[in-house]
């Protein structure tokens, strides 16, 4: 999720062009109209001409970007650090030609730098502000006479100047890094609740699922206790048949009794029950109970354990026995021959990992495995049918079910040459068992080089 997280907040900060070009229209609208006011109503003599020449082009800049550029166009950090800094040098001239950093609006400095500040990364911001400052330094020493009555001189000493020029820097030092501070602190918050929302959204769909399913168990329960009754009623009538119609009746009867187990675990996904000794599992028992169902597809399964420490008790949870059948029948459904269940533990962590050797996760999906509705690879282990019907629930319904309990799901693919996809869970100790680690003594393994590395998928 890292990506995805980079690319919004990058397209988060990034700015609108037709916000910088209204920002410069109310500049320009200011600079005419105090140009007008001082020169025609006030009576001061500047080179007024030479004025509007930079306004003008300021004026032309922004309808080449408004006629050349849609209004939804977002600006590049580079290139909305250019026209920012068009802009310093743009008031750069008009101070010049009218008294320097004893004009007033010298402070309207201040404003490409703020914008900076909130929009763009600190290097181009600081180098905004170097860039500032350098203009600022020039028209500390260089500058024509601030507009004033003819008979009358106005002078400024360099201390005054300079008394300006640093309040200027220190003004845009702490407007920009309060600025920024304030901005990344509301993307921060906007990311936050964006990811709130989206978990809100997965417990939502969850939950029709869940009223789904038991909508499903109630529906199913009597047409297929229909079918076992009748199954039954045909082996016992088929005691003398062929031999091939016996097994075809025996297979009948074994998937529809399978049938009625998914029913089962359908209508008691939520159920928790931690106070009763048979629901407290060894890892080895969760694993098989996992897998048993599916060892009749062709596919070899490959189980392994180590340990750091004592094995956990595991609290029998419908949800993970669930999930981690989702996962491992997704492996099996896209394995070439094999597929391999690795289950590690130390004190502090369970990791249960499924690894295939199969294509992989498409490298386009990869990022939004888990998100509902999102169809993975084609498989040919099960009947078209099923491939072309699936709503691609199962790996969104099997993460989120395990997230309920308290793991952390990943999904990558095996390193190159080699090809497989491969799904990490990960449990901290204390969520997955019922009898705490440290209560437990003299019956784990002491060899800490088997402790896991999380970082890694195991191979």
């Amino acid at each position: 999720m890292a990506p995805a997280r980079d690319a919004y907040d990058d397209d988060a900060r990034r700015l609108r062009l037709d916000t910088l070009i209204f920002l410069r229209w109310i500049a320009i609208t200011g600079q005419t109209i105090a140009l007008v006011t001082v020169y025609y109503f006030l009576g001061f003599d500047f080179p007024v001409g030479l004025c509007f020449v930079f306004i003008v082009a300021s004026a032309t800049l922004n309808f080449g970007l408004r006629y050349g550029t849609s209004r939804s166009f977002r600006l590049g950090d580079l290139e909305a650090a250019v026209l920012l800094g068009y802009d310093i040098i743009q008031l750069g001239f008009l101070l010049y030609l009218t008294g320097g950093l004893t004009n007033g609006f010298a402070m309207l400095f201040l404003a490409p730098v703020t914008i900076s500040a909130v929009s763009l990364p600190r290097n181009l911001t600081l180098l905004l502000g170097i860039s500032m400052l350098a203009v600022a330094t020039f028209l500390t020493v260089e500058y024509m006479p601030l507009p004033w009555y003819e008979n009358e001189k106005l002078s400024f000493p360099i201390l005054y100047r300079a008394s300006i020029w640093a309040a200027l820097a220190l003004s845009a030092a702490f407007i920009a890094i309060y600025a920024q501070r304030v901005s990344d602190e509301s993307r921060l918050l906007a990311t936050a609740l964006a990811a709130t929302e989206l978990v809100l959204e997965r417990e939502q769909h969850l939950s029709q699922l869940d009223g789904l399913a038991a909508a499903a168990a109630h529906e199913l329960g009597t047409p297929l206790a229909t079918i076992t009754l009748i199954v039954k009623e045909l082996q016992k009538s088929a005691t003398g048949a062929a031999p091939e119609l016996r097994d075809d009746l025996a297979l009948l009867a074994q998937e529809t009794a399978r049938c009625r187990e998914i029913l089962s675990k359908l209508a008691s996904l939520g159920a928790e029950d931690q106070g009763s000794m048979m629901n407290v599992q060894s890892i080895d028992t969760l694993i098989e109970e996992v897998i048993e169902p599916q060892r009749e597809f062709g596919v070899k399964v490959e189980v392994s354990k180590r340990g750091s420490s004592s094995p956990p008790a595991i609290a029998r949870n419908p949800g993970i026995i669930y999930g981690l059948g989702n996962l491992v029948e997704n492996a099996i459904d896209f394995a070439d021959s094999r597929v391999r269940v690795d289950a590690a533990w130390t004190k502090d962590l369970v990791v249960i990992t499924i690894e295939d050797d199969g294509p992989g996760f498409s490298p386009a999906i990869l990022d939004r495995l888990g998100d509902p509705y999102l169809r993975g690879r084609p498989t040919e282990r099960r009947t078209k049918n099923e491939a072309e019907s699936g709503l691609g629930l199962g790996l969104f319904i099997a993460k989120t079910l395990l997230e309920r309990s308290g793991a952390t799901v990943e999904t990558t693919n095996v390193s190159p040459p080699r090809t497989g996809a491969v799904v990490r869970v990960v449990w901290p100790r204390s969520a997955l068992e019922i009898i705490p680690a440290k209560a437990k003594s003299g019956s784990g393994q002491s060899n800490e080089t088997a402790m896991i590395d999380t970082a890694k998928p195991v191979k």
